[in-house]
């Protein structure tokens, strides 16, 4: 090769280089869009009447303000838990609402339920089960029945008509659904011993156990973000929510020896009607006693 050539060739050689060091400066140099001008996490104005059950929220007092205000910012910007309960109260609401209306329990009383168990089938580290989180005891006391066999904390129906009357007993011996919301979660023992010992009769004068202080306040948040979820950046199309079949009742006061068996006889599988009767908890329905049992049906 030739001196003009070999020149020439080093010559590209450096300008190419040199292309593709201005270029990578130029990507590091160059600005790029940050976090902020496309995600904002905003700081949320507490609406001045919060309340349970028609029972103000006393906002003007610093630490209930503050209180609040971190159980509506957990449950606002815990965006994935927070449409799952949106979709799901909207599977379960239409069943609850009728219930507490019959049973005298005030509608706000659907996001305890909610509070809860998040509407779903699961058992919690102490053992509280069913929609309302009863525990075995509470749940007999009350005349659930409770075994391997049928667990009525299940029953959607009979686990609220207990719930109401557990709530309204507290609300008797309290004077106010925020200390029976209270007690639902310390027991009625625990809040009364605390209120006596501190010389006080609020909620949110009393210092209680560190669940029992958030309690309340989350009922309270979740009621706010599910009643205005657009006013919290949830959007959704109504197709989005998840919604239970219809279904019609069958009485049974026998003994199922099969429930897949039972099911097939209606045209549906074993998990469709253990899906609508939870309480069911085997394969088999003993009821030796021949007690009257209602078996929802889907339709």
């Amino acid at each position: 090769m030739n001196k003009s050539l070999r020149f020439l060739s080093l010559l590209s050689i450096v300008c190419i280089t040199v292309f593709f060091i201005n270029a990578i400066d130029k990507n590091t140099t160059e600005p790029k869009s940050s976090t902020h001008q496309t995600y904002k996490i905003k700081a949320l104005k507490l609406p001045k009447n919060l309340n349970l059950a028609g029972e103000r929220v006393p906002l003007e007092n610093p630490d209930i303000k503050e209180r609040m205000d971190r159980e509506l910012l957990v449950n606002t910007y815990w965006q994935s838990n927070g449409l799952l309960l949106i979709k799901r109260a909207n599977k379960y609401f239409p069943i609850l609402e009728p219930l507490l209306k019959k049973y005298g329990l005030p509608d706000d009383f659907k996001f305890l339920a909610l509070a809860e168990s998040a509407f779903i089938d699961e058992t919690s580290s102490a053992g509280a089960a069913g929609m309302w989180h009863f525990m075995k005891a509470t749940g007999k006391e009350y005349g659930l029945e409770i075994n391997r066999n049928v667990d009525e904390r299940y029953n959607i129906d009979k686990s609220t008509k207990v719930a109401a009357e557990y709530l309204k007993k507290s609300k008797e011996r309290f004077g106010s659904w925020t200390l029976a919301a209270a007690a639902y979660n310390a027991g009625n023992y625990g809040v009364a011993k605390r209120l006596k010992t501190q010389q006080v009769n609020s909620y949110y004068d009393a210092l209680l156990p560190d669940e029992t202080e958030r309690y309340v306040f989350r009922i309270i948040a979740l009621k706010e973000v599910i009643s205005n979820p657009e006013k919290y950046g949830f959007v959704y199309d109504e197709e989005d929510l998840y919604t239970l079949p219809k279904t019609r009742t069958v009485k049974v006061d026998t003994v199922i020896t099969n429930i897949a068996s039972f099911a097939k006889k209606f045209g549906i599988t074993y998990k469709e009607l253990k899906i609508h009767n939870p309480w069911l908890r085997e394969n088999k329905l003993n009821n030796k006693s021949r007690k009257l049992y209602k078996i929802k049906i889907p339709i």
